[in-house]
């Protein structure tokens, strides 16, 4: 799921990114962010730890983790109207329980209209029955 300009930037990266660890390793077994071994790609801890760097690079103060983004992304899938269900498959959760992101979506929730407002007033639209009014059954 990334954007066109996003992946225009990967691949301009991979015309530039540095090859010294190249040397001698199949076209298949390159990484594009490669990590410590030339034949291992960059681990989620040395991700992280990277993550953190740009976090405190760009002066943030909130504290900030890898975990946040997914959960950032997910409530902005929630609020597009994304179905919870689609999110699901895609945070790759087995049951929807696990999929707690709706707690976070509380003013979406707020607004959602109960269908008993619609029975009360469709009640209400109803004439009234009289003794003279014979009953429809």
């Amino acid at each position: 799921m990334l954007p066109a300009k996003v992946l225009g930037l990967l691949r301009q990266w991979c015309k530039v990114r540095p090859r010294e660890h190249d040397a001698g390793v199949a076209p298949e077994q390159r990484w594009l962010l490669p990590g410590r071994s030339e034949y291992r790609p960059l681990t989620t801890r040395q991700f992280a730890r990277l993550f953190k760097d740009a976090v405190k690079a760009a002066g943030l103060r909130k504290s900030v983790s890898l975990h946040t983004l997914r959960h950032s992304f997910t409530t902005h899938l929630l609020e597009r109207g994304t179905d919870i269900r689609v999110i699901q498959a895609l945070l790759g959760h087995d049951k929807l329980e696990t999929t707690r992101y709706t707690r976070v979506a509380t003013g979406m929730i707020a607004k959602i209209e109960s269908p008993l407002d619609n029975l009360a007033a469709s009640r209400r639209r109803r004439p009234k029955r009289t003794k003279d009014t014979p009953s429809a059954k």
